[in-house]
């Protein structure tokens, strides 16, 4: 490895150093910081590969961690009860990915289709419905985030009425900006009343799909393969935390093999959405998936719940009206002033903005963002 020059050294530390102080305080968006993946630093020599179908051959390429990336579905599989005999999956980029490939198996079992989603969906869903050239009908929302259901019902009744296309509806198991988790048991009821027989049904889990799981089963809204989705994607950079961004798509066996084909130049089955892919995702993600086995996973969410709820409790206390939907971690507040969103790096949207109580967001910082919005808030807006 060549040296580098001193001048390089001092850039990359002062980036390393405003890395340590942004990250502290980035309380708006759900990615956490300060993890320990040291033990896996040695693989980073190497070029690891991942081309293809993890659950075929893996083809004429040797670096690469095909049969990691399987115990990772599989741990996926079971902790959304997949049906035993009836999974596939791929670790992904991200959730953009995964959502775009439940999609394209929509598209591909069912080419008649239309797609329903609703204004709270994550942007990833226009995007790639443009690009799969899917047509489809957005749906408002309610107050607190979730899927307006009787504007979904009435939409659903006129494409009955009007064509033979078949409904693909992509639920949002927590949406972006106010965390909310539409109602599968009711949109599986109104298909249902609808005498709608034929449809897919994709999860968008990106953050939620690493929460609910652990939720004592009570509390928890169902939204996995035991209600009878057809695809489900979550975000690995999200909840568990890794470096980099990564997901993992799942979806049945079943489906997959309608629409796959064979690629002689690396000897393997292409069912992906990319040829190359990242091997040291897996790892990663496998390095991490074994907190699920000894009940860290558990732990650390109630940390974050009773956070989450201290927070609600600090802000209501000085007057702001802050709010959460159920089972999560996403704080709604009324928007602060630029320079509160910029330096806690809050994810704002119109009149409100939202906090995070992530693993590395402290009580502290919870206390000192409480303090700003509501000094903010009492402030008169600048015309």
């Amino acid at each position: 490895m060549a040296a580098i020059e001193p001048g390089r050294l001092k850039k990359l530390d002062r980036l390393y150093q405003h890395f340590e102080k942004v990250a502290q305080e980035l309380a708006g968006y759900p990615t956490p910081h300060f993890f320990d993946y040291s033990k896996l630093f040695h693989f980073l020599k190497f070029h690891i590969n991942n081309v293809g179908d993890p659950f075929q051959d893996r083809g004429n390429l040797k670096v690469q961690t095909l049969d990691i990336e399987r115990e990772v579905i599989d741990r996926f599989a079971d902790l959304f009860h997949a049906p035993k005999d009836d999974y596939w999956g791929y670790v992904t980029n991200g959730g953009t990915e995964g959502n775009l490939y439940g999609l394209y198996t929509a598209r591909g079992l069912f080419p008649n289709s239309v797609v329903f989603y609703s204004d709270q969906t994550h942007y990833s869903i226009p995007k790639n419905l443009n690009l799969l050239r899917m047509p489809a009908v957005k749906i408002p929302s309610e107050e607190n985030g979730e899927i307006d259901y009787y504007a979904l019902q009435a939409a659903l009744l006129k494409e009955k009425e009007s064509s033979q296309r078949v409904p693909v509806i992509v639920a949002n198991i927590g949406t972006t900006m106010k965390g909310a988790v539409d109602d599968l048991v009711r949109i599986k009821e109104i298909l249902s009343d609808l005498k709608i027989d034929q449809y897919y049904i994709h999860c968008d889990a990106a953050f939620f799909g690493m929460i609910l799981p652990f939720l004592p089963e009570i509390e928890s809204q169902p939204f996995d393969f035991r209600i009878g989705i057809d695809s489900i994607a979550i975000s690995g950079h999200k909840l568990i935390g890794t470096p980099f961004p990564c997901g993992v798509v799942l979806t049945k066996s079943s489906h997959v093999k309608k629409i796959g084909s064979s690629i002689e130049y690396v000897g393997i089955k292409d069912t992906t959405i990319s040829g190359s892919r990242n091997g040291v995702a897996p790892l990663f993600l496998w390095f991490e998936l074994d907190g699920v086995r000894k009940g860290k996973f558990q732990k650390m969410i109630q940390k974050c719940m009773d956070k989450a709820s201290y927070a609600i409790r600090k802000f209501n206390e000085l007057g702001v009206p802050a709010w959460r939907n159920k089972n999560s971690l996403i704080i709604i507040i009324p928007r602060p002033s630029d320079k509160t969103i910029d330096r806690w790096q809050l994810a704002t949207e119109g009149n409100i903005s939202h906090m995070i109580t992530l693993q590395h967001v402290t009580y502290k910082v919870i206390d000192t963002i409480v303090k700003q919005v509501a000094a903010d808030l009492k402030r008169p807006r600048k015309r």
